[in-house]
């Protein structure tokens, strides 16, 4: 891995998929990433499905340390303080008013690391006439009006994976990464609050801007029909994908590889403007099209023509993808008890670098000893918090 947050500190209190997100994120990128859960039965993720090491938390907490604490302990509470106090960063995506019921708020933190970059996750905001409503990633689709423009009104489906609790996630990592920088340049740490809401409104900002620029309330297939975005069925029932967007070398090269000049001689599909109006039409003469040939021979056929195109790869096809392969897309995972063997890289690349691993999650508690036994060693705990934050290695 490239460690290009090496020596970072992150305490990450979270659960199910923003905080962990978002602190994996950053542990992608070479932050040490040490996950407080509470005793026992840790993260709610882990149980999600199939036993106490779901796939689903193995998603999201790679690369990170684990320890097991009570915070209605003193003895526990005072080893959580000595690791905050020589963090750099900590994270929690707690109902407001959570924190601070047991000694994680901001003033209490910050009052032990002044320095430390504070990053609270919601649904709705720290405030408001929502603040105290529980949020799953749903319900922040629905109310940002993000899936509003996602999904076809008439047959309405949510659609997966979870991208309001990922999104959310990466945007608080987004936040952190400009709140470490900035520290470096003022030495001051900085409190960050992010909700759901508020990473979806921003992240759906192009049909918020049609509606203010343009007074259109839009749905969910203005931005295929806009951008000519198309999926097929082929004859063997798998599907295909190709969009033209304004370029019209693309439409001109769709006609022939398609074999169907009769498209380019219709007054319906004559401009980019008509194809737009007459979306339906063109799909269905284009579904027609399709049909009659199996998802591998339009693949092969489209590759010889100047189309911007894709099977739609199910997971595994997309591990065998020739594509993945030669990036390097799926590695081994190093350090495992259980799960998984290959997970998914970080998708960013450094000086030519990509992650050739990745570390395993953590069971419950896995390094508790260690980090309790490096804070014993380790000089100025808690309350008394000494000028240099500690290097990484030597709470490791």
């Amino acid at each position: 891995m490239t460690r290009v947050l090496d020596g970072i500190r992150i305490v990450e209190q979270g659960t199910f998929i923003t905080g962990p997100c978002s602190a994996m994120m950053l542990a992608d990128l070479g932050a040490d990433v040490i996950k407080v859960e509470s005793k026992g039965n840790g993260d709610p993720y882990r149980s999600f499905k199939n036993g106490f090491y779901s796939a689903h938390f193995q998603a999201y907490n790679r690369n990170k340390r684990a320890i097991g604490l009570d915070l209605k302990d003193k003895a526990d509470r005072d080893v959580f303080y000595a690791l905050v106090a020589q963090s750099d960063v900590y994270i929690q995506n707690f109902r407001p008013g959570a924190a601070a019921r047991i000694g994680a708020d901001y003033e209490t933190l910050c009052g032990i690391n002044p320095k430390l970059i504070y990053c609270s996750i919601s649904g709705f905001g720290p405030d408001g006439p929502y603040a105290q409503r529980p949020v799953y990633d749903s319900v922040a689709q629905a109310v940002s009006g993000f899936l509003s423009v996602a999904i076809d009104p008439e047959q309405p489906r949510f659609i997966g994976p979870a991208l309001a609790d990922a999104i959310t996630g990466i945007y608080a990592a987004l936040g952190i990464s400009a709140a470490l920088l900035e520290r470096a340049r003022t030495g001051k740490g900085k409190r960050i609050d992010i909700s759901m809401l508020e990473a979806m409104t921003h992240f759906a900002v192009e049909p918020f801007m049609g509606y203010f620029a343009l007074g259109e309330e839009p749905s969910g297939v203005d931005r295929p029909r806009l951008a000519q975005a198309y999926i097929m069925r082929c004859s063997d029932g798998r599907l295909f994908a190709f969009h033209l967007s304004s370029i019209e070398k693309f439409w001109d090269a769709l006609v022939e590889a398609v074999e169907a000049p009769e498209l380019k001689a219709d007054s319906r599909f004559a401009t980019r403007l008509d194809r737009i109006d007459n979306y339906d039409a063109l799909n269905a003469a284009l579904n027609a099209i399709f049909a009659t040939r199996k998802r591998s021979e339009w693949t092969e056929r489209f590759s010889r023509f100047d189309v911007p195109f894709a099977p739609i790869n199910s997971i595994s096809d997309a591990v065998s993808d020739p594509q993945a392969l030669h990036m390097g897309m799926f590695v081994p995972v190093e350090g495992r008890i259980e799960g998984a063997h290959r997970s998914v890289r970080p998708a960013h690349t450094f000086d030519g670098v990509r992650a050739g691993t990745v570390v395993a999650a953590p069971v419950v508690d896995q390094h508790g000893e260690a980090i309790r036994a490096a804070l014993a060693r380790a000089p100025g705990t808690w309350p008394q918090r000494q000028a240099e934050t500690l290097p990484s290695a030597q709470l490791a």
